[in-house]
């Protein structure tokens, strides 16, 4: 990713983006019971950092911005962690994790320096 800044807007539509594309991956996972856990975990996570973000741009107090942030980062780490595990049991094929894998390292690189900068 470049070293434009990027703007809220465009973050949360990131975000956005990215639990859509975590839903239609999960949509394509076997349905065994692996898949389904897997999927399950993912969903959860993949779904929720966007929500999580959205919380902190309404929050009450730079603490409580933070606070948000850090949820939101901790799902973002959770997914990629998922993804990972989809990735390395190839429960789908591999090359069609690794953009969606990409896209989860960018969001938590963002998102961490964000918290660098609030607490400043």
């Amino acid at each position: 990713m470049s070293k434009k800044k990027i703007s809220g807007n465009d973050l949360a539509e990131r975000l956005l983006d990215f639990a859509v594309r975590v839903i239609k991956l999960v949509n394509t996972l076997p349905k065994t019971a692996v898949g389904k856990h897997v999927g399950g975990q993912l969903m959860r996570a993949g779904t929720s950092a966007g929500s999580n973000y959205e919380e902190a741009c309404g929050a009450e107090s730079r603490p409580d911005f933070v606070h948000k942030l850090g949820i939101a980062l901790k799902e973002l780490k959770e997914s990629r962690f998922w993804l990972r595990v989809i990735h390395r049991v190839e429960l789908i094929a591999p090359q069609r994790v690794e953009s969606l894998l990409q896209e989860c390292e960018e969001l938590c690189a963002i998102i961490a320096k964000s918290i660098l900068t609030a607490k400043r």
